[in-house]
């Protein structure tokens, strides 16, 4: 066995000591929120489908009832043969991009294959070493790797601490050429939200831009699910709005609306839009039709937000401690191995539920991330909390 092979089995001995090795399973996606894992099925409440989509019989049955022989290599292709600049940009995309940007009432909008790609590639084609970026310490793993692959200064502060913001722009802010503030709307695995308006303020005040990727909050938050910005009333003053197709909108793909100007840049220096293939035709298409029912599903969204309220307080009830105030709703272990043992008791009662572990957040913080979206119902969630009691006991 080559050294390198060694040295890998050793460190994964390593991480599973840890209780932090992790394995892949097949699933089987079901209706009314469910899956189906080796023969068995489960609520779930490890997926980010918040509004149901991905697994909604009939929205695919309307999507694919549409399908000709007309239109069948436009819209339904299953490869787009080329990077976008090649030959990949098929004419869905560019019905997409129009789309979002009058939803968002902005110049432009540009697609990402991901929400990964999306932030490794923004920061490093806007910021050089004469810049600083300002970012919240829990912003999640790809704008930490876009920070990294930028050459600007990094300085993470507080989680939601705004004051720590204004005290090192008042110090330092003619230090640098351009200032990026950056941050969540709703953060992934403690389901709180940021104060959107104070960062407008600040931003405003020290002359930085504003970056806010809502891969958690568009579809399910705002009153047109334009997201939590939207919620607040300020997405129009923010200038680097981002999201994901890849949760509420049961898809593939990232997005950036803005001005014109951001786009092209964008688009002409940013690594990941630049040297990957496209999305195929019928991912695409797939999110233009998604896109039109987005602004109608109010019902949907009060739905989830009720859902979450009731589990949160349930969940106190019993004594356990959760935090937020968003559809994601952890509960709070510390130990890793505690929090995995718990989950697989939690699921040997029908609840897929993960546990979230170090290097995802801090040592000593493991925690049980429950996330619900709009095809459960409240009665499939009510014996949970006391299952979860118990298994932590």
């Amino acid at each position: 066995m080559p050294d390198l092979y060694q040295q890998l089995t050793e460190q994964l001995g390593e991480i599973e000591q840890q209780g932090q090795l992790r394995n892949l399973v097949p699933v089987v996606h079901l209706d009314h929120g469910r899956i189906e894992i080796n023969g068995r099925r489960y609520l779930n409440l490890a997926g980010n489908d918040y509004l149901g989509l991905a697994t909604s019989h009939g929205l695919l049955e309307a999507f694919f009832t549409e399908q000709n022989k007309d239109n069948l290599l436009e819209c339904y292709g299953l490869g787009s043969t080329a990077s976008r600049l090649m030959t990949g940009n098929t004419r869905p995309y560019a019905q997409l991009e129009q789309q979002l940007a009058l939803l968002y009432q902005t110049e432009a909008a540009l697609v990402f294959n991901s929400g990964y790609h999306l932030n490794i590639g923004i920061l490093p084609a806007l910021s050089g070493k004469q810049d600083l970026i300002l970012a919240d310490k829990l912003c999640h793993a790809s704008l930490i790797d876009g920070m990294r692959l930028s050459r600007a200064k990094v300085i993470r502060y507080p989680h939601l601490d705004y004051q720590a913001i204004e005290q090192v722009l008042a110090q330092d802010r003619e230090r640098y050429r351009q200032v990026f503030i950056v941050t969540e709307s709703i953060f992934s695995m403690d389901g709180d939200t940021a104060d959107l308006a104070e960062l407008v303020r600040l931003k405003n005040r020290f002359q930085a831009t504003l970056y806010v990727d809502e891969a958690h909050g568009v579809g399910i938050r705002g009153a047109k699910g334009l997201g939590l910005a939207e919620e607040q009333g300020v997405h129009q003053a923010i200038e680097i709005l981002t999201g994901t197709f890849g949760k509420a909108y049961g898809g593939q793909g990232a997005f950036v609306v803005g001005p014109r100007i951001l786009i092209d840049f964008l688009l002409n220096t940013a690594r990941p839009q630049i040297f990957s293939t496209g999305l195929p035709p019928v991912s695409a298409h797939w999110l233009c039709y998604v896109l039109r029912q987005i602004p109608l599903l109010q019902e949907q969204r009060a739905k989830v937000a009720t859902m979450a309220e009731n589990l949160r307080q349930a969940l106190r009830d019993t004594g356990l401690k959760t935090l937020g105030s968003s559809n994601i709703v952890p509960v709070m272990v510390g130990d890793a191995t505690r929090a995995v043992t718990a989950a697989e008791r939690i699921c040997s009662s029908g609840y897929w539920v993960k546990a979230v572990r170090p290097p995802t957040v801090p040592v000593g913080t493991s925690r049980l991330r429950l996330s619900l979206n709009a095809a459960m119902d409240w009665e499939q969630l009510a014996p949970l909390p006391a299952i979860i009691a118990e298994s932590l006991r």
